[in-house]
């Protein structure tokens, strides 16, 4: 796995790598609201995740998930706040999205 120092580091070279949709959380499943496609927590991977703590502020911690279709039809980035910042998700998408390190 790729080490990165910043988030823009991570996402610009995330995307030359293929994973080019911008996944949105949408309470139980992830979307990309410029295509308007949707994939459950049944149906993508996460293929990796990085951390990025705030430097001057604790609240600007965010967390990158790398995801992939199980089908391969798309692959993209969720950036997503974490700790109290986060969004509200389903109790599937909650499992899906954990980090186990």
């Amino acid at each position: 796995m790729t080490n990165y120092d910043t988030l823009v580091e991570a996402l610009n070279n995330l995307k030359q790598k293929g994973f080019t949709t911008d996944f949105n959380i949408a309470f139980d499943k992830v979307q990309c609201k410029a295509t308007g496609a949707c994939l459950n927590p049944s149906e993508f991977e996460i293929v990796a995740h990085y951390r990025f703590e705030g430097k001057n502020d604790p609240d600007d911690s965010s967390v990158v998930y790398v995801i992939a279709a199980k089908d391969g039809s798309i692959k993209g980035i969720l950036v997503n706040a974490y700790g109290m910042y986060g969004d509200a998700v389903s109790d599937d998408l909650i499992k899906k999205l954990a980090i186990n390190e």
